[in-house]
């Protein structure tokens, strides 16, 4: 059988995705090549968020298909995911060696349209049309690498977002809101913790919007709220100190009863999704770790509205707040935007002070991308491009600052980890996350492989610690 090379470009739903499509293949005998050199098939798994993604994507393809034709190799070649689905035909045209053009409704069609490509049935197939329940059809895992087994998994609980920010293309790339069902998630849960996963990420382009249309608020005792009510019930805004359940945290709460699972994760989530049900969770579900991933973009209200947040500076910085209230060692960190069209120095300064105010222990800095068809590339007062580096350039001089204090503070402090594997910079080191999602590495050997152990921090590196466990594992 063939052998099939996936690289992957963007987030952690796109690792999601050609993890699953490399399972696929591989159930149905296709082997996995070490590079694209050695491959009968290369797919590119591509992201839309940034012109830069794109543009990387294309120019691998097109050093892919020069090295294969100068060999005078026959290869199958492909793109996959957000510009696939943005793009389609025009991507053939651009590049009329390429294959294959799978959009992100149609990842579970890889094995059947490769199958016809190689048999020579089909000479080219662009599939970007949507396809009713495709959130329910990506649920293999390849678990088992170099020896190894993996311990943590990540499972798509939706696709698509409606919420439509000015800046963003993902509306169009992944399509509108599609949610799982509770008990399809469980099982997918269950059937990872049986083959030894013991921390588990719950996936979606906007996580906390899971099944807000098909899932209703529930009540302390289980029972469905009127729709007056489960609207306030997402907010957290009604009843006060006993809030109503969203569909989200009922996943939780059914995830969280999985026995022999240790921890559980997710990402991405919008601010407008942490209401008091979920900031109680935190405090309530001793397996959902001490960490949040919260996408700022701007910490100016004006900007805020511009790019249809639906929040403002006061609103996120009371959601920290009640962060830290229930879990006062959570590690935070977001997302940030520099640049936007219209953006003066006034509103990037409004930027840096919340980030002084709240203290990340991380935040991803882009500068500002327009993006086909999405309204704020038709704005106004587009920010020059030198002004986009230079904020870039303070805002992350400022985040790094932040984080090298408060990774200082770890020193000397004992902390759990969940051993991942050995480092892959240096194999003789293990590596394994922090409850609040800080990497370790220590001196170790296989048998820690798996294992929940304690250890004692030494120093720290670049968003790293570095721990002995012989001080507290005697």
């Amino acid at each position: 059988m063939p052998s099939v090379f996936i690289k992957t470009y963007g987030c952690q739903m796109n690792e999601r995705d050609s993890e699953a499509v490399a399972a696929q293949l591989v159930a149905k005998g296709y082997s996995l090549a070490p590079s694209e050199a050695a491959a009968d098939v290369v797919l590119l798994n591509t992201c839309s968020v940034r012109d830069f993604a794109e543009q990387k994507a294309i120019n691998k393809m097109r050093n892919v298909i020069g090295t294969a034709r100068s060999e005078r190799r026959d290869q199958i070649v492909g793109f996959m995911g957000c510009m696939a689905q943005s793009r389609g035909r025009e991507l053939v045209e651009k590049l009329p060696d390429v294959d294959l053009v799978l959009g992100t409704q149609k990842f579970h069609r890889a094995a059947e349209y490769l199958d016809e490509l190689l048999a020579g049935k089909r000479a080219k197939i662009v599939d970007t049309a949507a396809e009713a329940k495709s959130e329910a059809a990506i649920r293999e895992h390849l678990l088992n690498g170099s020896a190894k087994t993996a311990v943590s998994a990540f499972v798509s609980i939706m696709q698509g977002c409606n919420q439509h920010c000015t800046f963003c293309i993902v509306p169009s790339t992944r399509g509108e809101e599609r949610s799982r069902t509770i008990p399809d998630i469980v099982a997918e849960c269950r059937e990872l913790v049986a083959r030894g996963v013991k921390e588990i990420t719950l996936l979606g382009q906007i996580v906390t919007s899971f099944g807000r249309r098909d899932i209703p608020a529930v009540g302390r005792a289980g029972s469905p709220l009127p729709a007056a009510m489960a609207s306030d019930a997402v907010t957290g805004a009604h009843g006060g100190t006993r809030p109503a359940i969203s569909a989200f945290v009922q996943l939780l709460n059914a995830v969280h009863e999985i026995e022999g699972l240790e921890r559980i994760r997710f990402t991405s989530p919008h601010p407008k999704g942490y209401g008091d049900d979920l900031v109680e969770a935190y405090a309530r579900l001793p397996k959902l770790c001490e960490s949040a991933h919260i996408p700022l973009q701007s910490g100016s209200d004006r900007l805020l509205k511009l790019m249809h947040r639906g929040y403002t500076r006061e609103k996120f910085l009371g959601i920290i707040q009640k962060l830290r209230a229930v879990q006062p060692n959570i590690g935070l960190y977001t997302d940030i935007i520099v640049g936007f069209p219209g953006e003066t120095e006034a509103d990037f300064e409004q930027t840096m002070s919340l980030c002084r105010a709240v203290e990340f222990d991380n935040a991803y800095i882009f500068k500002y991308s327009p993006r086909r068809d999405t309204p704020a590339a038709a704005m106004e007062n587009q920010v020059p491009q030198e002004i986009r580096e230079e904020r870039n350039h303070r805002l992350l001089e400022l985040v790094n600052e932040i984080a090298a204090r408060k990774y200082d503070a770890f020193i000397g402090r004992q902390v759990q980890i969940l051993v991942e594997g050995p480092s892959k910079k240096n194999a003789a080191r293990y590596t394994g996350r922090t409850r609040c999602n800080r990497i370790v590495l220590f001196d170790g050997s296989p048998r820690h492989h798996g294992q929940i152990m304690d250890l004692k921090i030494q120093r720290t590196g670049s968003f790293t610690l570095y721990g002995d466990p012989a001080i507290v594992n005697l």
